[in-house]
């Protein structure tokens, strides 16, 4: 799984210029290395829909920000996510946590965020793959940006 100095050499490795956040149990654990590197700013957002607006405002003035949620987030994120890409045709990265994944898949939660995610991404034209590693997550960001289009790395928690 992905820790502080991986996403950050990950980020670094993709000249990305802003992670635009609101931290979980999992992504919380990168706060150390975000918050002190020095060539990349971290923004913290109050809720997930507002992350997207600040991201989106960031890559209209020449920045390249990603945005880091939990799945609870990208449901209260909806209408912004999907005003940003698909209204505004905004190229944004996502990299969504989800949580109770590995419980869901062998049936050992009632947790139904792992059921809905990627269901709701599909619907919403947002390509997304599973990372585990700093160069998966790197592949995965490249990927987006040369198709021009949104994506959308997703973590099993």
């Amino acid at each position: 799984m992905l820790d502080g100095p991986g996403i950050l050499a990950a980020l670094r490795a993709c000249g990305v210029t802003h992670v635009v956040w609101i931290p979980d149990s999992l992504t919380g654990t990168w706060e150390p290395s975000l918050s002190t590197a020095q060539d990349l700013m971290l923004v913290r957002a109050c809720r997930e829909g507002e992350a997207i607006g600040v991201a989106v405002g960031l890559w209209l003035g020449g920045a390249r920000p990603i945005v880091v949620m939990q799945c609870t987030g990208l449901f209260e994120a909806g209408d912004a996510l999907r005003n940003a890409v698909h209204d505004l045709g905004v190229p944004l990265f996502l990299v969504i946590g989800i949580r109770s994944w590995h419980a869901q898949q062998q049936g050992k939660t009632t947790d139904n965020c792992p059921v809905f995610t990627t269901p709701i991404l599909d619907a919403w034209k947002i390509p997304h793959t599973f990372v585990e590693t700093q160069a998966e997550l790197a592949e995965a960001y490249q990927l987006a940006g040369a198709s021009g289009r949104p994506g959308c790395a997703l973590l099993a928690e």
